[in-house]
């Protein structure tokens, strides 16, 4: 018995076994939908918010401010009101209803602003007047010390000790950062593969970043290897991932996933984890799930 707070990590690894195009490699996803908070960024909020309370920088009066484009943002807004915090969260206009009103059904002040980028200005200004603090994802260890921590451990025990590529959309970094440090250290010969959006592409929870918004968490040594996914791929591969593998995910993890397959394409064998980061519940109002293979 425990909190919600304990519900968070330990998800599911399962296998894709109707979309894998090579026999001799195994695919897995890492379910991080399963979180109580419904996505991969529960990890991170939590030990963002419980560290620096451990550290004194944050108590009862403090006000939370974060720039997010979703998935952290609820995650934040649910553990800010299970320690009694209020917190601002930042969001692009063009965010998913479901992902606002989820916000504000867990106690945050939701401001829309333009883009990400702005959102960012906004709340790092904000950040540095009294009374607030600014979490930073983009820039706060915290983040990626959380899947150092969880994730990684989890994939290794689950893997048996046998993933030899590890996965993951680029949005914030977090992820590929702290898993690459844990399983790095495991067994240098991992290869850890990052998935950005081709040039022209918009992909939920992925970015493809100017210089100047780089989050300063990326550290490129821990990325072997750097993968384009399309937003038409992206989108693909979500929805086949629910109708063949009965993975309910977002756009992001369908990204995660085409540069999966066609990673598995190229390897004469291997153990492939990809993240799936959150449920694709978090898009129905948008046309994720709408169209046609």
């Amino acid at each position: 018995m425990g909190s919600i707070i304990d519900c968070i990590g330990n998800t599911p690894l399962v296998e894709i076994r109707q979309m894998n195009p090579n026999a001799n490699v195994q695919i897995f996803a890492k379910l991080e939908g399963n979180n109580p908070g419904g996505s991969v960024k529960d990890r991170a909020a939590l030990n963002m918010i419980r560290s620096a309370m451990d550290r004194g920088e944050v108590d009862q009066k403090t006000k939370l401010i974060e720039a997010t484009s979703g998935n952290t943002g609820i995650a934040l807004a649910m553990i800010a009101g299970i320690f009694g915090l209020e917190i601002e969260l930042v969001m692009p206009s063009n965010s998913t209803a479901e992902r606002t009103q989820t916000m504000e059904a867990f106690g945050a002040k939701v401001t829309l602003l333009e883009s990400i980028e702005v959102c960012r200005d906004y709340a790092e200004e904000k950040g540095t007047k009294d009374g607030y603090f600014l979490l930073n994802q983009f820039a706060n260890p915290d983040n990626y010390l959380a899947h150092y921590k969880s994730t990684g451990p989890e994939i290794w025990r689950d893997t048996a000790n046998q993933i030899t590529h590890f996965v993951s959309s680029m949005g914030t970094t977090g992820s590929i950062m702290g898993n690459s440090m844990y399983l790095k250290e495991q067994n240098s010969a991992i290869q850890i593969v990052g998935c950005q959006p081709t040039p022209e592409s918009s992909i939920p929870g992925i970015r493809r970043w100017p210089e100047a918004y780089l989050p300063k968490i990326y550290d490129a040594s821990r990325v072997d290897r750097v993968m384009d996914v399309s937003e038409e791929n992206a989108t693909r591969r979500a929805r086949e991932m629910a109708r063949k593998e009965g993975i309910f995910a977002g756009m992001s993890s369908g990204g995660a996933l085409h540069c999966a397959l066609e990673l598995a394409e190229e390897l004469e064998s291997g153990l492939i984890v990809f993240i799936a980061c959150d449920r694709g519940d978090r898009y129905l109002s948008s046309d994720l799930f709408g169209g046609k293979e």
